[in-house]
């Protein structure tokens, strides 16, 4: 059975449009209800958390009234990191949490994303179970079992705590200048505080969301400004979250911006050369660059890749016995400390290295020489199947056979906006771009 609402990571569109309207909000909300209410009982509870999004109110308010309307009791955190919710729901002993999300995108999109009760994200059958009552419909529960509604007001406090303990007791930041670019978003709040009473000197960027300013020209996916900040201000590092701050980008104290790949590899070495990267390999997506690979393998660390997604890399984490995994987009999953991607405390790992090596983040950042990748999005209308298309399959067994050898080729489709992703990786500059170029003309023909 396909998925008809789910993508990669929860339910996610254009806020207003189906099927991210409020009745499909309420709709969700009770078949998640009714999906964790499995019993009578009346101490059932939910915890949801949402970013900066001017839709957040809205779905908030209708997720809450499918929910109570199930007997379910909603505990609602307000605008927090989705890790938050991640922890909350698990130390709150929630049913399952929420977090109202659509990450790095554009405010006018928001999504839905499920947590179970161990804090981490919803397997593939329980979302296809959850798809499954929502297009059946339950039934509310009678009026004397309707559940309640709470504001948590020390939610945000409770995870800047547990952020500050994922570093090693006693291990200060002074002397340390960070540029934090929060994106206007989730963080706003947290980070800042984090890094403050840490000890360090910190330059806020992004630290002002108005509920349409989510992402715009700030955070992970543009870190010019925050660049910029760092250069201005002689900052050690920039630290840049997304929307949601569950995926960071580091900016060296030239300006140099480092993705995750390159953050992962420093964690990993390090991690590995202290005993503490279980089994001592690294899970990370199809994704990474084939240096890191390179990388990872000198030093005889194996690396494990997984579909695009952090939920597919926790799962491969948690099936193994692995502790460290990301992506290259800056998803760090490091479960000695979070269920999910944590972009806060990924950047307090990387702070914690520099002051005990003494180095700069400009050493630090550069692990490996990363093979020339390209990445090129062609966008697709609803109802079309590019990849069916038999120009499309010729055109990638060309480009397959071209690189076979020197590179390789990842063509797939996005999992949260209507996008063909065409990714290559070579030696060859002339070769990676004209090898890129064939298969995106002909998914353009395609989509014509």
């Amino acid at each position: 059975m396909s998925r008809k609402f789910f993508g990669t990571d929860g339910v996610r569109g254009l806020a207003n449009q189906y099927p991210m309207t409020a009745e499909m909000a309420l709709r969700i909300g009770a078949a998640a209800g009714r999906y964790f209410r499995q019993d009578k009982g009346d101490n059932h509870r939910v915890v949801i958390g949402k970013d900066t999004r001017l839709s957040g109110y809205m779905f908030e308010n209708a997720l809450t009234a499918g929910l109570t309307s199930t007997g379910m009791n909603v505990l609602l955190l307000g605008p927090v990191p989705t890790p938050a919710v991640g922890l909350l729901t698990s130390s709150m002993r929630a049913d399952f949490g929420i977090m109202i999300s659509a990450s790095h995108n554009p405010h006018h999109d928001n999504g839905i994303k499920f947590f179970g009760p161990d804090g981490f994200k919803l397997s593939d059958e329980a979302e296809m179970e959850i798809e499954r009552l929502i297009e059946d419909g339950v039934e509310p529960a009678q009026a004397e079992n309707i559940g309640r509604a709470k504001r948590i007001d020390d939610g945000l406090y409770r995870y800047v705590e547990r952020a500050k303990s994922s570093l090693p007791s006693g291990l200060r930041l002074n002397g340390l200048k960070v540029v934090i670019d929060c994106a206007n978003g989730a963080a706003h709040r947290a980070a800042p505080t984090v890094l403050w009473e840490l000890g360090a000197d910190v330059v806020s960027v992004g630290v002002a969301p108005n509920g349409r300013n989510i992402n715009e020209g700030c955070g992970s996916t543009h870190p010019e400004r925050a660049a910029e900040a760092v250069v201005a201000h002689g900052a050690d590092l920039g630290i840049c979250l997304d929307g949601d701050a569950d995926r960071i980008i580091l900016i060296d104290e030239t300006g140099q911006v480092a993705d995750g790949d390159q953050l992962m590899a420093l964690l990993a070495g390090r991690w590995a050369a202290e005993d503490r990267l279980a089994h001592r390999t690294l899970v990370t997506t199809v994704m990474s660059n084939l240096g890191l690979e390179r990388y990872l393998s000198a030093q005889n660390i194996t690396l494990e890749r997984t579909s695009v997604g952090d939920r597919y890399v926790v799962e491969r984490m948690r099936n193994g016995g692995f502790n460290l995994g990301g992506e290259q987009s800056g998803h760090i999953v490091m479960t000695d400390f979070a269920t999910t991607g944590d972009g806060l405390m990924a950047g307090l790992q990387f702070l914690s290295e520099l002051v005990q090596t003494g180095e700069r983040a400009s050493t630090l950042l550069r692990c490996f020489d990363p093979v020339p990748q390209l990445l090129k999005n062609v966008r697709f209308q609803v109802g079309q199947l590019p990849l069916d298309n038999t120009d499309v399959q010729q055109a990638i067994k060309e480009a397959e056979a071209n690189l076979a050898g020197t590179g390789r080729l990842l063509i797939r489709k996005s999992g949260t906006e209507p996008l063909i992703r065409v990714m290559a990786e070579a030696e060859n500059d002339d070769v990676l771009t004209s090898e890129v170029d064939r298969v995106v003309a002909a998914v353009e023909a395609a989509c014509a």
